[in-house]
């Protein structure tokens, strides 16, 4: 039996997921042709409250789309350090829209409003790049999963519309988010321009998001895809397991959670083990002592079949997802406290 913590995009399609993708209606979805797709778009604008919605492949690509529709070349975006777009998004900020990333030092990729205003280069200052977006990440990947406070997004917003900025809002795992807060899509609909939310990540389908926002915006997201060669066919197979994700796979994340949360117990309890960050979703982000060897670590779980992620300094992550079943939980945990380094 192998463990696979590495990512909640490790996750192969349920049966019930399979059917619906083999029965999906599908046409040209470069003329805006596949039902399927189309109904997966509509569903998604209706959920969180905005105009439109268009399917990417993958996240970085939404997210790159956004950025671009956002800026022009030469200006800055406002984000946190630990910021997806900025550490794993291979330069795309840079290299695709021409533009640089202003990096907040926030709290587990979480910054204030505050820390937002005061990163806004002066508009008259020609010497600075023009400040043109505000980006948020909820929950935070490199943060460990962290929740935004609703609050604090709000008070973003404000600062964003005073200085006449965009608001992205990079929602890869925002389904975590929505299950542990109780929160409502619409929500943040409200307060962003702009929301990616991906399908691959805790909804368990084999690939694809989905890039939401208003019409002033979207109206151009379709040849942004275009030009980044995001362009598919007959993808409502695949839209198909986005609809299939989203009426079946949305409340299970709280399982996710909890198994998080256990894990993370247990790790506590752990001699070797220097820290623990706090868990509110699917991640786990820990730290072992400086006498033990993230290497060495790494190779004994290897070794026993559980695979996950080493971060560098000691640091390491894990995550929770629908294909890390009950036996494999309580294998992992029994595993973890027989441990001895």
């Amino acid at each position: 039996m192998i463990i696979d913590l590495r990512s909640d995009t490790v996750t192969k399609p349920s049966k019930g997921m399979l059917n619906a993708m083999l029965n999906a209606e599908v046409g040209d979805d470069v003329y805006k042709e596949d039902p399927t797709v189309n109904a997966l778009e509509e569903k998604l604008a209706s959920m969180f409250g905005m105009d439109r919605a268009l399917f990417f492949p993958t996240g970085s690509m939404a997210n790159q789309a956004a950025l671009k529709l956002h800026t022009n070349p030469g200006e800055q975006v406002i984000c946190d350090k630990y910021a997806h777009i900025y550490n794993y998004e291979g330069g795309g900020a840079s290299f695709n829209s021409g533009i640089s990333c202003k990096l907040v030092d926030g709290d587990r990729g979480m910054f204030t409003a505050q820390q937002a205003e005061a990163s806004i280069n002066p508009p008259d200052f020609y010497h600075s790049p023009l400040t043109s977006l505000i980006e948020v990440e909820n929950t935070t990947n490199k943060g460990g999963g962290a929740c935004w406070d609703f609050e604090e997004l709000k008070k973003i917003r404000e600062v964003a519309h005073k200085h006449n900025l965009g608001y992205h809002l990079d929602g890869a795992r925002l389904w975590n988010a929505l299950v542990t807060l109780d929160h409502k899509p619409k929500k943040y609909g409200e307060l962003f321009d702009t929301i990616s939310v991906c399908l691959s990540k805790g909804l368990g389908c084999p690939i694809g998001s989905v890039l939401i926002g208003n019409n002033e915006l979207m109206q151009h997201a379709i040849r942004i895809r275009k030009i980044f060669g995001g362009g598919m066919r007959q993808v409502g197979y695949l839209a198909a397991a986005g609809l299939y994700a989203l009426d079946n796979n949305i409340e299970r994340l709280k399982q996710d959670h909890l198994k998080a949360k256990e894990i993370g117990e247990v790790l506590e309890s752990l001699t070797f083990i220097k820290k623990v960050e706090p868990i509110e979703t699917n991640i786990i982000i820990f730290e072992l002592k400086d006498s033990v060897s993230e290497k060495d670590f790494l190779n004994t779980l290897t070794e026993k079949n559980i695979h996950i992620i080493g971060m560098g300094s000691n640091k390491l992550r894990m995550v929770t997802h629908l294909d890390y079943i009950d036996e494999m939980h309580d294998s992992h945990l029994k595993i973890l406290k027989s441990l001895k380094f």
